[in-house]
């Protein structure tokens, strides 16, 4: 990992761990075996945002940081990104102590996983099918975030 997008993946897990000890210290919907983790950051194709998971104790959700001068969706506006074969839904988000970046969701709240391990596991898995289906061309799934979390449809899935 190039060593500017390690530092703001550093800076992303320090946000949300300072987060999780103060704004979401003591809400119920945090699942006790799960810590702050930033899973597989790396640069899209394109090159211009850094593609990943954060884990956290009340949600998963893909990550898009953004490299250099990319634009970034406006605060709390929903567009469309095509991931490989996959188009999903993520929203522009904004923390004072990282800036800007845009997210999906992929769980919340997180009780649906054992441990650490397994929300990590998950975690990236999404990214191999993502990653792959960006390199190997196939027929789209409608599914999307049901698929790639290995549920039968879309309608079980947590949404943002």
């Amino acid at each position: 990992m190039h060593q500017a997008l390690q530092t703001q993946v550093a800076r992303l897990e320090t946000v949300f761990r300072d987060i999780a000890a103060t704004r979401m210290e003591g809400v119920p919907l945090l699942h006790a075996g799960l810590q702050v983790q930033a899973v597989d950051f790396a640069p899209e194709p394109e090159g211009d945002f850094a593609l990943g998971v954060l884990v956290t104790p009340w949600f998963m959700n893909l990550m898009r940081l953004p490299l250099g001068t990319a634009e970034v969706l406006a605060l709390g506006q929903v567009g469309p990104q095509r991931l490989g074969e996959h188009r999903l839904r993520f929203i522009g988000a904004h923390e004072a102590a990282f800036g800007a970046y845009e997210m999906c969701s992929l769980a919340s709240p997180m009780f649906d996983f054992a441990d650490q391990q397994a929300a990590v596991a998950t975690a990236r898995e999404v990214l191999v099918r993502l990653r792959s289906s960006a390199t190997t061309p196939s027929a789209p799934d409608p599914r999307r975030r049901g698929f790639l979390l290995g549920r039968g449809s879309a309608q079980g899935a947590p949404r943002p």
